[in-house]
């Protein structure tokens, strides 16, 4: 598992701190509100995208250390499929449970910010990568 001082050091947390503040506020201001924008899809669609980014960047950070070179392309493939998936069950069961209530503009940003995580997520494990060969 993960330790707390590694689990906060991450970009990810701080980038889901961040925007959960962020979106807290213009909620409770009523931004998302005059814009037509659902705040409780947003909020949970980021923690969705925030959990299985987390657990995806573990998985594929644990294969740094295999000594199979194809444990590290399993482990994105893994990743990519396991948010993938997450994502689809979580769009389709919000879809089926708002039916014609469905808010697009929420959703639109909850793609943002899949789009966001990924390339976070990519950023930080080609960073671990360099530094791991510099060791």
């Amino acid at each position: 598992m993960i330790n707390r001082k590694g689990f906060f050091n991450q970009t990810i947390t701080y980038f889901w701190i961040v925007t959960n503040f962020l979106f807290l506020f213009l909620n409770r201001e009523g931004v998302f509100d005059n814009a037509g924008i659902d705040g409780t899809v947003v909020m949970v669609g980021n923690f969705i995208l925030f959990l299985v980014s987390l657990f995806a960047l573990i998985i594929t950070k644990r294969s740094f250390n295999s000594e199979n070179p194809q444990a590290f392309v399993r482990a994105v493939y893994s990743g990519f499929i396991l948010k993938f998936f997450v994502v689809a069950i979580a769009a389709f069961v919000y879809i089926m449970v708002a039916k014609k209530t469905v808010n697009k503009p929420a959703l639109m940003i909850c793609a943002g910010l899949y789009v966001i995580y990924t390339v976070m997520e990519t950023g930080k494990l080609i960073k671990m990568l360099r530094v791991k060969r510099n060791a």
